[in-house]
């Protein structure tokens, strides 16, 4: 090559990339994502850093999400409002938090005595429960994606033991979602709390009982300090999703890999999210017992059938809220029930004989 050519070529592509450089640039995109969880709660607060770690990553610094913990930059309970009015991009947070707006986001969290965390997203994906979900969301100009599940829940942590359906009543218990429903129509005084306001609440006797999540965070969240009696399982929440959700318009405005990240990166959290839940329940459930001085409890058969004639009065009730909750109720239910059948035959059977054989 000429020593001519070589500078002209040299000078074109130095040019090129004085002109590319700007355009580059142009391209990184800042979102500010919101959460209801105190910063760096287990299990949820760690995992919508990984999704925000993950998307940062992938997008090789393109797509950059700031992720601020509840009352950093929005209350806990306004987070859904914030990326609706464009305060914030996008949030990570369960959609039972935002029942106020449709009582149609149930179905995406979760039913007393519904689906675990395997068969939640089981329907979104295959069942036609993602789909649902988006048009749920549409009228607020949000776009769901779900992000995993803190799997079968505690009951709640008690003052006092729970031994007939009279002592349920005038229980001051904080409790979310349906199952806060079921327990004021059962007779108690039911407050929704966010998360960091649960333990001081119990200790200054504002409340009898509450439901956090399960070992892991509850003991995080120092809730053994203050109550002794710890019934499990949780009938309302038998695996309750998470989400991912984003301003639609700024994730429609996003080119065609940005999309993906975001949304294979909601997918990867999912699976990280009930792993780390599942993994670290485990190993906290011993320890909450044996160094701590708690008693296990659960609620009798008599309190389980009154609660779930409950839950499915409420549950009929909140299927004929409009159209569109209609057909998301008739989709849940149908699969729902074919789930309870199946894993009567399987998972329960299944874990009958694991426990046999493991612990006699």
């Amino acid at each position: 090559m000429k020593r001519r050519e070589f500078v002209k070529g040299a000078g074109l592509a130095a040019a090129a990339g004085a002109l590319a450089a700007p355009a580059i640039a142009q391209e990184r995109i800042e979102w500010n994502m919101v959460t209801p969880w105190p910063k760096g709660a287990p299990g949820v607060g760690v995992n919508a850093q990984r999704f925000a770690d993950r998307v940062n990553a992938m997008s090789g610094g393109r797509l950059v999400i700031r992720l601020f913990a509840a009352g950093e930059l929005v209350p806990p309970f306004e987070c859904f409002d914030a990326v609706q009015g464009g305060t914030a991009d996008l949030l990570h947070g369960t959609p039972y938090y935002w029942v106020g707006k449709s009582k149609a986001f149930n179905y995406f969290t979760t039913i007393p005595f519904g689906l675990n965390a395997i068969e939640l997203p089981a329907w979104l994906s295959y069942g036609g429960g993602q789909e649902l979900w988006e048009e749920a969301y549409a009228d607020f100009g949000l776009q769901p994606f779900y992000a995993g599940s803190s799997c079968t829940q505690a009951g709640g942590w008690f003052t006092r033991e729970i031994n007939t359906w009279e002592d349920l009543q005038g229980l001051k218990i904080r409790m979310a979602g349906l199952g806060g429903e079921m327990m004021r129509r059962a007779g108690s005084s039911v407050v929704l709390l966010p998360p960091g306001e649960i333990l001081p609440a119990m200790q200054s006797g504002a409340i009898d009982a509450a439901e956090w999540i399960g070992p892991w965070n509850d003991i995080a969240f120092g809730l053994q300090k203050v109550a002794k009696y710890y019934y499990v399982p949780a009938f309302h929440e038998p695996g309750p999703g998470l989400e991912v959700s984003v301003n639609k318009a700024k994730f429609e405005a996003l080119p065609a890999d940005l999309k993906a990240i975001v949304r294979f990166a909601a997918a990867a959290v999912a699976q990280d999210t009930t792993t780390d839940f599942t993994f670290h329940n485990i190993q906290a459930f011993g320890p909450l017992v044996a160094d701590y001085g708690v008693e296990l409890r659960s609620f009798s058969d008599e309190i389980i059938a009154r609660l779930g004639k409950i839950a499915m009065a409420v549950i009929e009730e909140i299927g004929e809220t409009d159209d569109l909750t209609r057909k998301i109720h008739a989709s849940f239910m149908d699969f729902a029930g074919k789930a309870a059948h199946y894993q009567g035959s399987f998972e329960e059977a299944m874990l009958r004989q694991r426990r046999m054989v493991w612990e006699g």
